[in-house]
């Protein structure tokens, strides 16, 4: 299994047990509080959201990347439409940014 899948599945248990914030005034909301340990984005968002939202994590020290398209995070977490996830528990994000790293 690849790492790309084993985040993706990762990211699917983090949802599951509601770890996971999506939706990008939530998600700049969990940064603000610093409350989001990793930030997701897909390699297709906006322009103007993916700045957004890498600024911010910048601003606020949490780590932000950019991983898979729309569609392959959008059925991880088993919703659609999601190009980025804030991961709020510092275990999945030290395991996720371990795989990405």
């Amino acid at each position: 299994m690849s790492n790309e899948q084993k985040i993706l599945n990762l990211v699917g248990l983090a949802t599951r047990a509601r770890c996971a914030v999506f939706g990008e005034d939530q998600i700049l909301k969990t940064i603000r509080n610093k409350e989001a340990k990793l930030v997701l984005l897909a390699s297709d968002i906006g322009a103007n959201t993916g700045k957004t939202l890498t600024d911010k994590s910048i601003y606020y020290g949490i780590p932000c990347r950019t991983f898979v398209e729309e569609a392959q995070l959008s059925q991880a977490v088993g919703k659609s439409r999601r190009v980025a996830v804030a991961i709020t528990d510092a275990g999945f994000a030290k395991k996720m940014l371990s795989l990405l790293d």
